[in-house]
């Protein structure tokens, strides 16, 4: 027999599945995070049932998830199968296991069974309300699983919460990556209409899938992304396609996604970027559920929203742990890490009921929201004066400073004014770094960009006391940063390579 063997949380949130029965709740909701091996869980349970000679029912919100759990189950010696799904090769209605579409469920008559386990019951149908308060089924447990079940009106399916455990629990055991955010680029969203909790998914397309910001997330994905594999999550069908073409255009793999990718196709583009040979996979709508793709190191965020569920879930793509892999980079362009905080700080107590005043109910904070670094743009903890990443700190202005061989002072203006002495504003670090800032306000670069041209040049900061004018670039200066680029972008094609095993 071989099957995984349980960790203590897994154990330890069975035996609250087990006492909560126990209490007479016969509708839970187990939560555990992406990556914590719900699959596994849901595994044992099942092997315990049947060994008592009992039936169960495992449903699925998608037909792509179907062939995914059969080989799961398969893994944890669970071979007494049968499917509900279209004419599937595995039909076979008398297995003491069924796992079923719930798109077939709702055309044909519920087998009977002793046990529902519901896989991302998060996502709700029509069907649950009138199965799971049929009087024929009322003794019967139906479990559901999800990372994220927040949704509204969740609490009148089920009756009980168990949290098996945390994304930082995860995290500090070593079972989830940890991860870095920055935010690269800001969207005015301010004229996007919100539709039932999130934005209007036209306006917003509107709002995002533009040339210079679809540039920006290349531009942004080849100086800070180390050649990841990434997957790329965009608005609509055209931004996700007008993404994969601009990251083709310049030289990188990129392959394209939607829901009406079929899944074989779905299957083949993942294989390739498994081998290496794409590098990234820009989706719309797909990437978010019942994916397994370890590797996966770079998350670029292109899609904005206000539903801590979808960005949760896009997050946990992001947070397996794989070989040779240390972190996963999160490059935010769509602001809602800075919206609604680190992904590891959003917690839920209750179930929603759909009530009005539900919408903050047990929602608890650890921590407040997450500040940008103005250097780096990295996504840091509130509470840290230092950003992590590049070690910047935010000094209290000062009206009066030294300069070597001269006297300055800061007006109410916050101009330099100077006095008679050897005072000298375009020595050569002090006039090349108003020169990488002319480049940036040409080219619309984030304030950070001059930071660390400089920092990569000099190997030290820019002085504070610079002027911070920007000054038009030399064609010395131009021509020095081209080179640097190319040389930085050859390192890590070369150093991509270890990705691709």
């Amino acid at each position: 027999m071989a099957y995984h063997e349980l960790r203590d949380y897994q154990e330890a949130g069975i035996a609250n599945l087990r006492t909560a029965l126990a209490e007479g709740h016969s509708r839970i909701m187990f939560q555990l995070p992406t990556g914590a091996g719900k699959t596994a869980t849901a595994a044992s349970i099942i092997r315990s049932a049947i060994g008592k000679g009992k039936t169960v029912i495992f449903t699925v919100p998608a037909l792509s998830l179907i062939n995914q759990t059969i080989e799961s189950f398969r893994g944890d010696d669970i071979y007494d199968i049968g499917v509900m799904q279209g004419n599937h090769e595995m039909t076979d209605g008398d297995q003491p296991v069924q796992i079923c579409s719930v798109q077939t469920l709702t055309r044909r008559k519920i087998p009977k069974a002793d046990l529902v386990i519901v896989d991302e019951a998060h996502v709700v149908f029509k069907l649950y309300e009138q199965w799971f308060n049929d009087p024929e089924w009322a003794n019967v447990p139906i479990i559901g699983l999800s990372a994220t079940p927040w949704t509204k009106g969740l609490g009148k399916l089920y009756s009980k919460l168990v949290i098996g455990t945390t994304t930082q629990e995860l995290i500090d055991k070593e079972i989830l990556s940890p991860f870095r955010a920055f935010a690269p680029s800001h969207v005015d969203l301010s004229n996007v209409k919100t539709v039932a909790g999130d934005y209007d998914l036209e306006e917003l397309g509107n709002a995002m899938d533009k040339p210079k910001l679809v540039a920006d997330i290349v531009e942004t994905w080849i100086t800070k992304a180390e050649y990841r594999p990434t997957l790329v999550y965009a608005v609509n069908r055209a931004h996700a396609a007008n993404i994969a073409d601009a990251f083709n255009k310049a030289g990188i793999p990129c392959g394209y996604m939607d829901g009406t990718t079929p899944i074989e196709d779905r299957d083949a583009m993942c294989d390739r970027f498994r081998r290496g040979e794409l590098r990234i996979i820009a989706n719309v709508g797909v990437l978010t559920t019942g994916v397994d793709l370890p590797f996966v190191a770079c998350l670029v965020l292109a899609r904005p929203t206000k539903s801590e569920m979808l960005y949760v879930q896009i997050m946990g793509r992001g947070l397996r742990r794989a070989e040779g892999k240390t972190d996963c980079m999160i490059l935010d362009h769509s602001d809602t890490t800075l919206r609604l905080g680190f992904v590891t700080d959003i917690h839920h107590t209750k179930l929603n009921n759909g009530k009005k005043d539900e919408a903050s109910k047990g929602k608890e904070r650890d921590e407040p929201l997450p500040k940008e670094c103005p250097s780096c743009t990295f996504l840091k903890m509130a509470k840290l004066k230092a950003c992590p990443n590049c070690g910047f700190e935010p000094k209290a202005p000062s009206n009066v400073f030294n300069v070597e061989g001269t006297l300055a002072e800061v007006n109410g203006k916050g101009k330099k004014k100077t006095y008679e002495g050897t005072l000298t504003p375009h020595d050569e670090q002090e006039k090349y770094y108003r020169e990488l800032k002319g480049i940036a306000k040409k080219k619309g670069y984030k304030s950070g960009w001059a930071y660390h041209q400089f920092k990569d040049r000099f190997k030290i900061s820019p002085s504070d006391h610079f002027i911070q004018t920007p000054l038009e670039p030399s064609l010395q200066t131009i021509n020095y940063v081209k080179h640097a680029w190319i040389k930085r972008s050859k390192a890590q094609a070369k150093a991509a390579g270890a990705w691709g095993r």
